[in-house]
């Protein structure tokens, strides 16, 4: 707790009380109340408690020892890529993906008085969001472990020539101004989040609510593995919506990857497909099946 910022201290300690008191309905997030995924939290389980952590394994973690039912992590955005490394954390977790959200997502420029910055602290991802506004006016980008985080740490800092990049509401919580707003490179910048339990739930097929299945798998090393292993996809008419490769361990020899596919095991075709790739994998590991927070194709 105490890793956050002064400022942010008694909030996230009203937040943590909140929580404790129903463990059940609270819900982990990553950084400090007022950031993005503070946001994505309450929109997404508008009846749950929010518990700031400090770090996405903070937030993982709180699941695992029964202080949160629930934990919400961003794992991509549409301009920058990859928010968490999932791929490690989930399998290392053993929590299960039950659901996703979608949330669009702003950015202003805030701090004590109105500038001129000479630098601006945020999460990497706003940073890497808002990168060519912050060239364009010679502020240099300071990284930080979230953003509302970012905003307190420059109002406890108290220097009128540094400012943070951070949701509105941020300036709000910690008394900054806000210079400009909406200061993200892109007015369709979205981060996709996924919700984590304990337990996997599991869905009815239907057609009307269409589900996605999370998975991780690590080929075998030889020659086309990776074409047989997607192979039963395609042959069974299962539509691959996220295909992303990644190196577990140092030797680099072995490539894992992690995917999404429109279906839910229990549909004979998704079966078919997931044997077929599990036949040709080292390892295949199914990380949830889930209602989609947005249709995809």
């Amino acid at each position: 707790m105490h890793s956050f910022p002064g400022p942010a201290l008694s909030i996230v300690e009203e937040l943590r009380t909140a929580a404790a008191a129903d463990p059940a309905r609270a819900i982990a997030f990553q950084g400090s109340p007022g950031a993005n995924s503070h946001r994505a939290a309450m929109e997404a389980r508008p009846e749950a408690l929010p518990l700031p952590c400090f770090s996405f394994e903070d937030a993982l973690e709180a699941v695992k020892d029964g202080r949160a039912g629930q934990a919400i992590i961003p794992i991509e955005n549409s301009q920058h890529g990859r928010v968490a490394d999932i791929h490690f954390l989930l399998p290392e977790s053993g929590l299960a993906i039950v659901g996703e959200y979608f949330m669009p997502i702003h950015h202003a420029l805030m701090g004590l008085g109105e500038g001129p910055f000479e630098a601006a602290y945020s999460h990497p991802q706003a940073l890497g969001q808002s990168r060519f506004f912050l060239r364009e006016r010679g502020i240099v980008p300071l990284s930080y472990a979230d953003t509302a985080g970012a905003a307190a740490f420059v109002a406890e800092k108290g220097d009128p020539t540094v400012a943070a990049i951070a949701p509105a509401i941020a300036a709000e919580l910690y008394g900054l101004d806000i210079v400009e707003r909406n200061v993200e490179d892109s007015d369709d910048n979205m981060t996709r989040f996924v919700i984590l339990a304990d337990k996997p739930t599991f869905i009815n097929v239907d057609a009307g609510k269409p589900a996605i299945t999370t998975f991780v798998f690590e080929v075998k090393n030889i020659p086309a593995a990776l074409y047989k292993a997607l192979g039963g996809f395609a042959t069974n008419g299962v539509n691959m919506t996220k295909l992303e490769s990644y190196q577990q361990g140092t030797s680099f020899s072995a490539t894992r990857f992690y995917a999404d596919i429109i279906g839910i095991p229990g549909d004979p075709a998704v079966d078919r497909a997931l044997e077929e790739c599990a036949f040709h994998s080292k390892e295949l590991r199914v990380l949830g099946t889930y209602e989609q927070g947005r249709k995809r194709g």
